[in-house]
This record gives C-alpha cells, sequence and structure tokens, in this order.
C-alpha cells in the first residue's frame, strides 16, 4: 500500500508540474500547489520507508544478538547440568584417570569392544591379552545373507557378528551383554551395567575413578540417518551402523570427553557431541566398581 502511494504521489506530482505550464494562470497556480502537495507526500513516504529499513534492521540485529546469547546461556547451562551428582553435588571440574592404552590392530580389525574391555581389565589389575577375551567373548553364528535389497543378519546384542579378525570376511561387532557376561566371568558382582542411564551417571563414575567402557561411533558425534541401515535379525529389525565403535571413557573436564580408543589411541571430543553419539547407540556403557 505504502509503496502505491508513493508511485502514485511521484506520478501526480510529475503530471501536474508539466502540465501546468498549458493552463491558465488560475489553474496553473492550483495545479504547481497540488504538484508539491503530491512531491511532499512522496518525500514522507520515503523517510517512512528508510525509517522502517533502519528499525528493521536494527531489530533483526538485536533480535539475532539475543537468540545468540540464549543458546549460549543455554549451553552453559548444560554444561554446568552435566557435572552434577544425582543427589546434587558438584563433580570435580576435571577428572583424568591413567588407563593403560591397548590397540587393536593388527590382530583384531574388527575387536574394539575387547580391546576397550582388556584396557578396563588391565586398569583393574588383571593383565588379560585382548586375544583371550577375543576368543572368550559369546559369538553369534549367524550368517551374512542379503535378499531382494534387505540384509539378514545377526543381532550384536546376542553375540559377536561376523569375523573379528579379518576384514576380508563379513562382520560387524558386538554390544553390551556379551561384553558384560565376559566381564562378570571374571570380576562377578563388581561388573557393572548401568546402559540406559543418565550421562551423569557416566561422570559420577569417573568421579570415583572408575573408567567406562562405552558403545559410541567413529566419528564421535551424532551420525546423520544415511548412516544407518535395517537388518533384519532371529530378534527382529536392527538398525545397524558400520560406524559402530567402542573405546573406554577415561575423564572430562568443562569442555570435553577423554577417552582411550583402541583404533585412534588417546582422544578427546566435546561433550555434548560425545553425549548425543552415545545415546544415539543406545547408552550402553559397563564399568568396573573398586573392591
Amino acid at each position: 500500500m505504502s509503496t502505491f502511494l508513493l508511485l502514485f504521489s511521484l506520478t501526480a506530482a510529475i503530471y501536474l508540474s508539466v502540465h501546468s505550464r498549458k493552463l491558465v494562470p488560475s489553474l496553473k497556480r492550483k495545479a504547481l500547489l497540488y504538484s508539491r502537495l503530491f512531491f511532499l507526500v512522496s518525500v514522507c513516504i520515503l523517510l517512512y520507508f528508510s525509517f522502517e529499513y533502519h528499525w528493521a534492521a536494527k531489530s533483526k540485529a538485536f533480535y539475532s544478538a539475543y537468540i545468540a546469547g540464549q543458546e549460549t546461556e543455554a549451553l552453559s547451562r548444560e554444561g554446568n547440568k552435566n557435572l552434577q551428582r544425582a543427589e546434587g553435588d558438584s563433580l570435580s571440574p576435571s577428572i583424568k584417570l591413567n588407563v593403560p592404552l591397548v590397540e587393536q590392530f593388527p590382530e583384531l580389525p574388527r575387536g574394539c569392544e575387547v580391546t576397550s574391555l582388556t584396557m578396563l581389565f588391565k586398569f583393574n589389575g588383571v593383565d588379560m591379552d585382548k586375544l583371550t577375551l577375543a576368543d572368550e567373548v559369546k559369538k553369534n553364528p549367524a550368517k551374512l545373507h542379503i535378499s531382494k535389497g534387505k540384509v539378514y543378519y545377526g543381532d550384536p546384542n546376542d553375540g559377536f557378528v561376523g569375523d573379528m579378525y579379518t576384514l576380508k570376511n563379513p562382520g560387524l561387532g558386538v554390544y553390551h551383554k556379551p561384553i558384560l557376561e565376559l566381564a562378570q566371568s571374571y570380576f562377578d558382582e563388581r561388573a557393572i551395567d548401568f546402559t540406559g542411564q543418565d550421562f551423569s551417571q557416566l561422570l559420577e563414575y569417573l568421579n570415583q575413578g572408575q573408567p567406562v567402557w562405552v558403545i559410541i561411533n567413529s566419528d564421535y558425534k551424532k551420525l546423520n540417518k544415511s548412516y544407518f541401515k535395517t537388518w533384519i535379525t532371529p530378534n527382529g529389525k536392527r538398525q545397524i551402523t558400520r560406524k559402530e565403535h567402542s573405546v573406554v571413557v577415561t575423564g572430562y573436564d568443562k569442555n570435553y570427553i577423554y577417552f582411550n580408543d583402541p583404533l585412534n589411541r588417546t582422544k578427546k571430543a566435546p561433550i555434548k557431541s560425545f553425549k548425543e553419539a552415545w545415546v544415539q547407540m543406545g547408552k550402553q556403557a559397563i564399568t568396573i566398581s573398586k573392591p
């Protein structure tokens, strides 16, 4: 509407100014008067546009700054929340445990889960060999079968799926249940499964001096859905990612989670992204309590 008035006023002002020359003196004066009036209206509309644009720009800048401030405050609150015990007391601001590093290569290209468990054993005084645990962990006997674009394979909740020792054969890995059974065979009730619990519980165990075995992914951040494929297993459909991975969480500070990665050595990742990846993989976590 304002644009229409501007165009109308400018057109009228120009028209009256040009054609006033052809009019008699009495009408000429009136035409010039109206021409100036329409011109004045045009100027007012232009000033209004200028003011409106300037105010909108300032408002947008203010809103953007406000939102950025809110996001920063929210992240700060989340960071503080992550460093809270269940009973409300503050955790130590920084924990870094000295966990022996064991690498899965070259013997166990797919053996990140048992290699990470080996690190947990060594920290707790059991000088275990990764190949021993690889031999003892429960295996899933299912064979890979693909039919009409559908993948039929084993459930990693029931045992290690595929070949752990070479990438030339099909395989994936194993989830927390068979790993827990293996840990309990050595540590009995000291092997604690807190899968499904809140991330704050993981920090709590670290604060007590207990490293934590987890299932994560090799990117240490939440994955896009495109990285997951549906497998049809004897227990039903499972969403599986080839980026499935296992590490031992060894510490934290205000910004980062620290961990021993059997594939990539000692690593750290932002708390937020690591937490999201852990949640996406089912919040799988095991620790071994002190004697």
